[in-house]
């Protein structure tokens, strides 16, 4: 297969044929971010948090711990989780196992790395929270359908950086939140939102009204559980007129039961320029956010940006 083929970048990702798998990342990508989140200091809307997309997997990036500091990575192309302080280094195999398994693994590595760390060990924003140290399930993994998860995720990342290159305004890194399992990049108006309802399960209201406490455009990327993967976007608070307004490519469509846009990764993929179309699916929902929400589009935005060229900037 040709690499830069749009079926090798943009591989199929159908939910059913790796949900256990998927479901396992889950779980697992869970452990390792609550280690970033217990040993970093808070930063607005939980950016503290996530994992980012790297040339191999997903990854922490440096975690401090008292004068030291260390990283976990998932490498989804020789499969194994790595752990590494200044001076040592572990690889755990990514295989089938238990959650319970994967934790106790993990705990044990950090602990030999001279980085022990506790974590508030049951999951969030699903339905069911098992502690990690009861779900002693086997959990199928697929090295094929993780490494095709990776490949969306790293094209993904690139259109979501080359997007948010046309905002000037506050706006996100792009990252991965295990909680909710999905890659995001969000755009802000400068505008405080009004209280968010909270409600999402096993994770505390203060989180996610400290998450909204501003006006927001977001965007991202969904892998599936229980649908098949899609790009969304929505906006919070949601403005009149939002969801009525008419949105490219003609695949995507607004959710009434999520309240937001959806595009199929499955009808995105099979287009002519994947990239372009996902391009344009951001863009237009932007649009419809930024104009029915009455942002200062012109103090806002700016055109995307280009390798080696600085932005111009008007006299």
């Amino acid at each position: 297969m040709i690499m830069n083929s749009p079926s090798a970048l943009w591989p199929e990702l159908r939910y059913a044929e790796w949900a256990d798998t998927c479901d396992a990342l889950h779980l697992w990508t869970q452990i390792v971010g609550k280690v970033r989140l217990v040993q970093t200091p808070w930063l607005n809307h939980s950016w503290q948090t996530p994992l980012y997309v790297t040339s191999r997997g997903l990854g922490t990036g440096p975690i401090p711990h008292q004068y030291r500091y260390f990283d976990i990575g998932f490498d989804f192309v020789t499969h194994v989780l790595r752990l590494r302080s200044d001076t040592k280094e572990i690889a755990l195999p990514l295989a089938s196992m238990s959650v319970a398994a994967f934790y106790d693994q993990v705990i044990g590595a950090l602990d030999t790395l001279g980085t022990p760390v506790s974590i508030i060990a049951v999951p969030n924003e699903m339905q069911e929270a098992t502690p990690f140290a009861d779900d002693t399930r086997e959990r199928e993994y697929d090295c094929e359908y993780a490494h095709k998860f990776w490949r969306v995720l790293l094209q993904t990342d690139q259109i979501f950086k080359t997007f948010r290159t046309g905002f000037l305004g506050k706006a996100s890194p792009v990252h991965f939140f295990w909680g909710s399992f999905d890659l995001a990049v969000t755009r802000f108006s400068g505008r405080k939102a009004p209280p968010h309802p909270g409600g999402i399960p096993h994770l505390p209201d203060a989180v996610v009204r400290e998450a909204y406490s501003h006006e927001v455009s977001s965007a991202g990327f969904w892998p599936g559980n229980p649908g098949d993967a899609a790009f969304y976007s929505y906006a919070y608070p949601e403005p009149v007129g939002f969801r009525e307004k008419k949105i490219v490519p003609a695949a995507a469509y607004f959710d009434t039961t999520l309240g937001e846009f959806l595009l199929p990764y499955g009808e995105m993929r099979k287009t002519a320029d994947p990239g372009g179309t996902l391009m344009d699916f951001l863009t237009s929902t932007y649009d419809a956010a930024a104009d029915t929400a009455n942002w200062d589009r012109a103090a806002l935005d700016c055109g995307i940006g280009h390798p080696g060229r600085p932005r111009p900037v008007a006299e």
